[in-house]
Parts: C-alpha cells; structure tokens; sequence
C-alpha cells in the first residue's frame, strides 16, 4: 500500500480534522495526495480557505500542500488510506463516549475497498480498535478483516501550544494487525516523522502505551496535589518544597494544577472502564481521578473561606478569574477546569468575571454557559490566577493592585509570583 500511495496511485484519507487531524493531514499533504474529511461543513470551508478552526496552524502551513477537504462521502471513495482522528471524550458518568469512533468507523465502512487500510489515531482503551471498531467497518462494507482490509493504531501525539515539537519531531508508535500491514505503516508514517518510529508488537500494546502515557502524568499530578493539601495545613510552599526536592537527580518533577484538557484528564477513565469490564478495580488510578476532579471544589471553598474570614457578604463579593483555557498560550477550553471553579463559586452566587487573552468568548458560552469579559472592570475582593500565560507573566504589580478592593487576596495556582519580593501587595496564597 506505501508503494501506491508514494506513486500517487492512490490518496490517504484523514477522518475528523481537529488538533490531531489536521496537522497529520496537512504533514502527509506536503509528500502525498490528501484528502481531508470533516463532518461539520463550516470547519471544512474555513480550511478550504486556508484557516485552522483551532487556531493553531498558520495560514502559510496550508499553503502548496496536495490536499482537498471535504464534507462529501463520495470524496473520498477512491482512497487507499483512512487515518481515524476523531474525539474521544467521556460522558457526564465518567464513561467512554464512543460515539464519534463509532460514526468514523460506519463512515470507513462505507467506503472502504479491498486491499484499503485503516489506522486509528484516536486515544482509547486496550482492545477497542479490534474490538468495537473493526467489526463495525465489516458490518457496513462486508469485507474481511485481515482478508480483505488492513487496520493499524499510531496513537497520536500532539501537543497543543507547542511549537518546539511539531509533529515530524515527536517520536510516533506505530503497529499493525500483521507483518505486512506493520511494514506499510512504519514506512507510510516514516516518510514524515523524522524523530523515529517505535514499531509495536501489537494493535493492542499501542493503544495501551498511549493510554498510560497520561494515566501515569495524571496519577503523579494527584499526588502533587494531595501533597499541596499537606503543605498548606503545614504552612510550606508546594512549589518550594519541588523547587527543592528537584535538585536529587532521580526526582521527577511534577507540579499540582488542574487537570483538564482532552488527554489527561480523560484517558484514565477510558482504562479504568476497560479494566472494570475485566472484573478488576484499579484503586490508584480511581483515586488519583478523584483527587484531579475534585481540585476546582477544593480552590472554591479556599476562596469562600477567605471571604468569610473577612467579614464580606459573600453573594455581593467579586472575584476575578485570570485564564479560562485548559492549559497556558492556548486557545483549546476542550475539559477546562477553570469552569468548574466557575460553577462551584457561582453556587454560593459569588460574583465572577473570567478573562483570558487566548480564549475565545463565544465558545466559552456555547460549552460552559457563561462569557469572557474583555477586561477587568472595577475592585475584585478576590483574584485567582489560573492558567500561566505569557500575558500574566509580564504583569506589574501595580495591576494587580489597580483591581483589588480593600483586603483582597491573591490566588496564584500556579506559583508563578511566589517570591515575596516580586509579588501583589495582597494575602497571598497558591497550592
């Protein structure tokens, strides 16, 4: 298959076109004839034009690229190669939400031919690509899996806001349903990836290699956070204490946060609900989950308490919250925790503002029910800064002072004005 696809023979196909499948699609696009798919028209017609709806590609990277995009399923009939790089979210119980998998896989089967490939980006459990997604491909084609079609997991690897490792300079797994689909996948990935190729020795040990790369960054992170609670009861600065302990050479450092985003805070539980269907019950998994996910409740009430501490009528108090995005200089809201502390602040009918430089009000509206303010307006009883961005690095004291009313505090989540020296002139306080 490489070999007719390098000749021009025949096209690869890549199937939902958001942070992960546009960039591939636009990287195959610079060797090979592409064609991107995309069920939502008005996304397609603004890449057409050469814009990311996700704002995270240049208009330049579109430009002398061999691609077509399309919402039309006959565009893509005569394709050799159909690369799935689709969402995979969970539901409100904390479930996998396969449905988009589901819809790839019935569009796969619609079209696919003999001798086709499928390769799966998507980020989910062991055993779901040969176990839910295959079969449906040979319901809706009557073809044979293996026989008449080859399949192969490359579990995707992008990294949102980060412009140092694009995706030809991040290391790709590859693995394959035989020998000979292996080496056409290695090869088709190969010819773009320059940071190497890790072949898998199977379907199966590659959707797990992925799914743990973020179970063990979100088990490490709940351990941090746990560790705040401590340090905060103890009256030490978290980020001091890993400041410190950093400096042995085995010690890892992770720093506590919120934890949103489409990986880390929603892969665990895609593994945690395949080892529940296998009769087991993983206890550190679960319970670093349940640390992740209760962090906004737990900054929520800090904040109250410092309210009531102060003597303010909490439903006329103001606070400010500064980054609404899932992590610092991006524009992705995708999970984002910060409308938790939104949600949990609004319950006791404080007064909220929300800014962020990156985000973009509507969508914030549209997903999480509430709108960004352009600015800051007035004095704040309370400031929490959430997200790290550039902007906020670079503030003077003076603007933070400039917004605060008489006796406000200062929440820094992620420790970036620590020292005493450079800091508001408030209570300050951060995990």
């Amino acid at each position: 298959m490489f070999e007719r696809v390098a000749s021009g023979e025949k096209s690869i196909c890549v199937i939902g076109l958001g942070y992960v499948g546009l960039p591939i699609a636009l990287e195959f696009a610079r060797k090979f004839k592409v064609v991107g798919f995309d069920i939502n028209p008005e996304r397609v017609e603004m890449m057409s034009r050469g814009i990311d709806p996700s704002k995270e590609i240049e208009a330049t990277e579109f430009e002398g690229r061999n691609i077509h995009f399309t919402a039309n399923l006959d565009d893509i009939r005569e394709c050799g190669v159909y690369i799935v790089a689709v969402p995979t979210p969970i539901n409100e119980a904390n479930e996998p939400d396969l449905k988009p998998l589901i819809g790839a896989s019935t569009t796969v089967g619609k079209v696919i031919s003999k001798g086709d490939y499928v390769i799966y980006e998507s980020t989910t459990y062991p055993g779901c690509t040969e176990d839910d997604c295959v079969p449906i491909i040979e319901s809706v084609s009557g073809l044979k899996f293996r026989e008449d079609f080859k399949v192969g997991y490359s579990p995707e690897r992008i990294n949102p806001g980060d412009k140092e490792r694009p995706l030809p300079k991040i290391l790709k797994i590859v693995s394959g349903c035989s020998d000979e689909s292996l080496k056409n996948i290695s090869a088709l990935y190969g010819s773009i990836i320059t940071a190497g190729i890790h072949e898998a020795t199977s379907i199966k040990v590659a959707e797990a290699a992925k799914i743990i790369e973020n179970t063990q960054r979100d088990v490490n992170i709940s351990l941090m956070n746990e560790l705040s609670m401590i340090f905060n009861k103890i009256g030490i600065n978290t980020f001091d204490v890993i400041d410190a302990a950093g400096t042995k050479w085995n010690f890892h450092k992770y720093t506590p946060g919120l934890v949103g985003g489409h990986c880390i805070g929603v892969d665990p539980y895609y593994l945690v609900h395949k080892a529940e269907r296998l009769g087991l019950h993983p206890r550190v998994i679960a319970a670093g989950r349940y640390t992740n996910d209760n962090m906004p409740a737990h900054i929520a009430s800090k904040a109250i308490k410092k309210l009531n501490a102060r003597g303010k009528v909490v439903k006329d108090s103001r606070i400010l919250i500064m980054g609404a995005t899932f992590k610092e200089n991006v524009s992705d809201i995708r999970n984002s925790k910060i409308a938790d502390v939104v949600n949990e602040l609004r319950a006791f009918s404080v007064n909220v503002d929300v800014i962020d430089p990156h985000a973009d009000s509507a969508e914030m509206h549209h997903e999480y029910g509430f709108s960004l303010v352009p600015e800051p307006c007035g004095k704040y009883d309370g400031i929490i800064l959430a997200v790290s961005h550039n902007e906020y690095k670079a503030l003077e004291n003076s603007w933070f002072e400039n917004f605060s009313a008489p006796d406000a505090f200062f929440f820094d989540l992620k420790g970036l004005f620590r020292n005493p020296a450079s800091r508001p002139a408030l209570e300050y306080w951060s995990l």
